[in-house]
């Protein structure tokens, strides 16, 4: 993941603040720069406009989350314990970065999400799924619908947990992530 200046991070994680608060409209770059404790033209000096902020807060986001992926999965020895384990890390990040989960629920349903490339769900968790299907563990499905069924589990159970106020344990989150493990194998 790329090395960022600690005001541009100051930045990044004041938008996060004021999306989450106010929404897109309600984040103006002077708000953000005050926010982050910068000069209204040293935002300026990151990036041209409210729309670079924006997409660029989602590639350095997306970016931590692939981070957060690539590490789990290189942890454990079974496709079933590096599946539990990303799940694990995935819901533990977002409990942690709220404001991410927030951001990125807005981000994908706005107009700033332009990158609609087919290519967009190519990467290690994908790769993870086709192995899996090629061996004969996993079910035979589109690694994209696996993707979607993981990542959703992981995010609606964050929600639940955060905005829900439905108080889970590990146990609770084993059970989920174990449910969604079971219905994916081809045994």
């Amino acid at each position: 993941m790329e090395d960022i200046s600690e005001k541009k991070r100051l930045i990044f994680e004041s938008a996060l603040e004021l999306i989450r608060e106010r929404g897109f409209h309600g984040a103006p770059m002077s708000q953000v720069a005050a926010n982050a404790g910068v000069a209204a033209g040293t935002i300026y000096h990151y990036f041209e406009g409210k729309d670079e902020l924006i997409r660029e807060l989602y590639a350095y986001n997306k970016e931590r989350v692939v981070a957060v992926v690539n590490e789990a999965s290189a942890v454990g020895g079974t496709r079933k314990e590096r599946f539990l384990n990303v799940w694990n890390r995935l819901y533990e990040f977002y409990i942690l970065n709220e404001k991410v989960l927030i951001f990125f629920e807005q981000y994908l349903n706005s107009p700033y999400n332009t990158d609609k490339s087919p290519n967009l769900h190519r990467g290690t968790l994908y790769n993870f799924f086709q192995e899996g299907i090629d061996s004969g563990e996993i079910m035979r499905a589109k690694p994209e619908l696996l993707l979607v069924l993981m990542v959703g589990s992981v995010t609606s159970t964050a929600k639940l947990a955060l905005f829900g106020h439905v108080p889970l344990d590990q146990s609770d989150l084993d059970d989920v992530a174990g449910m969604l493990w079971k219905g994916i194998t081809a045994n």
